[in-house]
């Protein structure tokens, strides 16, 4: 029983040395070093955490975020015309028409229409009464209606905060223009707009018979009115403001109107 005893007891002790040897054995660490900086290379125009740099503007895109004609320009660029006034917005049924330059009317562009500006010229845009602004492209040709300087697309209109009240006063900087303002151009007189057909033609007749020499055009909107446009004799822009001072209608409205 004794030798028992002892021999249980020897087992019991190497038993108790074993784990006391496994519990203070320790793992060895594996050194991994870090790894590298990355180093970003901030855009141009932009600084290293992506804000632009101080007197720049963020581009702007015509369509979505598709950026088919961004524009950009400094915040203090200085304009070479300033105007205040009205500005409207117009979408359908304008939309997928042809505009005054020719090319598909798209209200989803950052475009205006204005009626003396040279198609083409580039114009900062901003609501007196919130602030906001956006840089738009003059495509077409309007707003055909008293007191008003500008229409809008409908994307710039949510820009600058017209397409909700559909009228809002407007701070117009012309930034970049492809031609003189003050020099050349074709110009004519545009009347309108008349509710019918037989007006318009009874309006171009009695103009015809009194400026021998200008081309008198009727034509319709996509919304059904009709006008009446005078093209004077060259297209000359002095002889264009003779007429729409003396002309005398007793419907409609006489504008001045660039044609390119």
């Amino acid at each position: 029983m004794k030798l028992r005893s002892a021999v249980h007891a020897v087992f019991v002790l190497l038993f108790v040395l074993l784990l006391a040897d496994c519990s203070g054995h320790k793992q060895t660490d594996a050194k991994v070093p870090p790894p590298p900086a990355v180093e970003s290379t901030p855009v141009p125009g932009t600084s290293a955490s992506s804000q632009p740099l101080p007197g720049n503007e963020v581009p702007l895109t015509e369509k979505g975020e598709k950026e088919k004609d961004a524009l950009s320009f400094p915040a203090d660029a200085k304009p070479i015309l300033v105007d205040t006034g009205l500005a409207s917005w117009y979408g359908a049924p304008y939309h997928n028409r042809h505009g005054s330059n020719g090319k598909i009317y798209d209200m989803n562009a950052m475009t205006a229409a204005h009626r003396t500006l040279p198609l083409g010229s580039i114009v900062r845009v901003t609501n007196v009464k919130t602030g906001h602004s956006a840089i738009v492209r003059i495509t077409d040709r309007g707003p055909f209606i008293e007191g008003r300087i500008l229409d809008l697309s409908l994307a710039a209109a949510k820009k600058v905060d017209v397409w909700q009240p559909g009228i809002a006063a407007v701070r117009m900087e012309v930034l970049r223009a492809p031609v003189p303002l003050t020099q050349g151009g074709r110009w004519a007189v545009q009347i309108g707009a008349f509710g019918e057909q037989d007006i318009a033609h009874s309006v171009a007749d009695r103009l015809s018979r009194r400026y021998h020499t200008a081309k008198v055009l009727c034509f319709s909107s996509p919304v059904g009115d009709w006008w009446v446009r005078i093209r004077v004799q060259n297209d000359d822009r002095r002889r264009a403001e003779e007429v729409a001072h003396t002309a005398q209608t007793m419907q409609g409205s006489i504008f001045l109107v660039r044609l390119d």
